[in-house]
């Protein structure tokens, strides 16, 4: 088996051809090894500085690999670089993966490029010198499913050929086959019905069109909108756009209603936004002021009397308002009244004055404090309700809290660190942070976690995340059932024990749900999304069908069971042939776009015989 070298690999590496070099082991780099390596397609790793528990990984997996700079020209080159077929680049570092990227292309011209980078300016010059479609952003890639999950919709938007489809869930409205029930809709997946007290029963993936569904069971689907209206489909994103317009980022209320053009919801944002801020000084100081008006606008009606009588309840508020304010207007005067009542007024001046400048100081206290607090990124959610808490902002949650502005919902940030360098960004969307450590039920508090409506944890540390997500398992109390909680792990077998002892029911692993598109792009395959039917990610990609090639003049009913090509490109034609039949054949030239479990869709890469050399 073989081990970790310093030493050059040519030796080792022998006639090795058609292969994948992939540099940089941690992060997704290890999920991108293994998916090759179970796909049947030669590897070779390269990493300067290898972690001692992915080296016994890769070990077991008898992936040959080679310790090395790849930025230097004699290590890609001990790679095999030249007989290479790919090369993928998941370095820690971007910069590292930038020099990693202009080396290899430098030493050759035909070898496939992939690397990850998280900025898209530098992303954009990269992809010119190293092809469209090479430069990947795991933040991006795995952000959408984060926020399906959150928003609890899973309907998924893709676009193929200029066209735009949904993945959606919809109700069978009566039992029967797919064919009969769904007619021309492509079913990817049945994930049965509600049956409580029952476990649900084990998804269907791609099934057939004589598959039969009971009424009721939900059933996973690709199409348009028009025809998901046509079918009379209650399908979730077409609810979720139903809830009204998204919200401007960093104003509280929605597109098109600006308060300079309703001056009623001006005021409700005002009055909303200080009875949110109001402290409990100053809730006293104008409860004490209230009190004292009523008071004097009792004894002004029951005991001012003057040539023209008594006064009216309107006058007695009018004239204690007007002492108050030290106004004078000389309409009502003391001059003539009994001594108590002048005192009375006496009394009511000074008091009156004082409260009112309390009041006024704190109030302005108040709007200061907010202001800064938002400008500062700090401040608390006491009103807010059925948001979503955000805990841990790197590339993936900023990403994610920008999706879920996008589609009209609050979002509060927790955040430990209070230098991040994301929290300038989030300021710009009107984002509120808390600083603090999102483990103690405070901070989770100050949160109002207790009227969010879904809560994800993207921490990049295991334990932090698993920490942060039993606190607040034990905050939300019988909440828990019905709120959905997302819980970043990268660690598989930890998720798998995490969802089954904890109840935990959307973990995700950010390199889990990336490296398929690396791979895919390794491979040939454009990955166009990535999306799940119940516990099983399926992927979207887009395969050009290279002539005399395995999959030239294949029908559908000769592609795996698990395989579902949705729509067919063909050659000369920028019309998509949607829904091919069973008889349908391949040609080369065209391009399919495929669906289906990662495993499968790599196996359909392998057979064509073209789209790896040698492979």
């Amino acid at each position: 088996m073989p081990g970790w070298h310093h030493a050059p690999m040519g030796d080792q590496l022998g006639d090795l051809a058609g292969h994948v070099i992939v540099c940089g082991l941690h992060g997704v780099g290890v999920r991108v090894v293994e998916l090759l390596q179970r796909a049947g397609v030669p590897v070779v790793v390269v990493d300067d500085h290898p972690d001692a528990r992915l080296v016994r990984l890769v070990e077991n997996w008898g992936v040959p690999h080679l310790v090395g700079d790849s930025r230097l020209g004699e290590t890609l080159a001990a790679a095999g670089l030249a007989r290479a077929a790919a090369l993928v680049c998941v370095e820690a570092d971007d910069l590292h993966t930038l020099e990693t990227a202009l080396r290899a292309r430098e030493l050759s011209t035909d070898v496939r490029v992939v690397v990850q980078l998280a900025n898209p300016a530098v992303g954009r010059a990269i992809a010119e010198v190293t092809g469209e479609g090479s430069v990947l952003d795991v933040a991006a890639l795995a952000a959408p499913s984060v926020v399906e999950a959150c928003l609890r919709d899973p309907a998924h938007e893709i676009v193929l050929g200029g066209q735009r489809y949904v993945v959606a869930h919809v109700r069978a409205p009566a039992g029967g086959t797919l064919r009969d029930v769904l007619g021309d809709l492509v079913p990817l997946g049945v994930l049965g019905g509600d049956r409580p007290g029952r476990p649900a029963p084990e998804p269907l993936i791609c099934p057939g069109r004589d598959a039969a569904v009971a009424a009721g069971d939900r059933v996973v689907v690709l199409a348009t909108p028009a025809e998901l209206d046509a079918a009379r489909l209650d399908w979730q994103l077409r609810e979720r756009q139903a809830r009204g317009p998204a919200l401007r980022p960093g104003r509280a209320w929605p597109e098109g209603r600006r308060p300079e053009s309703a001056p009623v919801d001006l005021i409700r944002y005002l009055l909303t936004t200080v009875a949110g801020a109001a402290d409990r000084r100053l809730r006293t100081a104008l409860g004490v002021l209230v009190t004292l008006v009523a008071a004097s606008t009792t004894v002004l009606t029951l005991s001012y009397r003057d040539d023209r009588g008594g006064m009216t309840v309107i006058d007695g508020l009018y004239f204690t308002v007007e002492t108050i304010g030290t106004v004078g207007y000389g309409d009502f005067s003391f001059r003539e009244q009994p001594t108590w009542l002048r005192l009375f007024a006496v009394g009511l001046m000074i008091l009156g004055a004082m409260l009112a400048t309390v009041f006024f100081a704190l109030l302005t206290n108040v709007l200061v404090s907010r202001r800064i607090e938002e400008e500062l990124g700090r401040r608390r959610v006491p009103g807010m309700s059925d948001h979503v808490v955000v805990v841990g902002v790197g590339a993936i949650g900023v990403r994610v809290v920008e999706a879920l502005r996008r589609r009209g919902r609050e979002v509060v940030v927790v955040e430990r660190d209070e230098n991040n360098r994301y929290l300038v960004q989030l300021r710009g969307l009107g984002v509120p942070v808390v600083v603090g450590d999102a483990t103690l039920g405070s901070t989770l508090d100050a949160a109002n976690l207790s009227a969010a409506g879904a809560v994800a944890i993207l921490t990049s540390d295991d334990l932090t995340n698993l920490e942060t997500g039993l606190a607040v398992r034990d905050r939300l109390g019988a909440r828990w059932i019905d709120v959905p909680v997302v819980l970043r792990l990268f660690d598989r077998r930890l998720a798998r024990t995490v969802e089954s002892s904890f109840a935990f029911r959307h973990v995700r692993s950010t390199a889990a749900l990336a490296a398929p598109w690396f791979v895919g792009a390794a491979l040939g395959l454009d990955v166009l999304g990535t999306f799940y039917v119940g516990d099983e990610p399926l992927l979207l990609g887009r395969l050009p069908v290279a002539a005399g090639g395995g999959l030239d003049g294949l029908t559908m009913q000769d592609l795996a069971a698990g395989i579902r090509v949705v729509a067919i490109e063909r050659a000369g034609s920028d019309r998509l042939e949607h829904l091919p039949r069973r008889a349908t054949r391949l040609h080369g030239g065209d391009a399919a776009y495929l669906v289906g479990p990662y495993e499968e869709l790599l196996a359909v890469l392998r057979r064509d015989a073209t789209t790896i050399a040698g492979g």
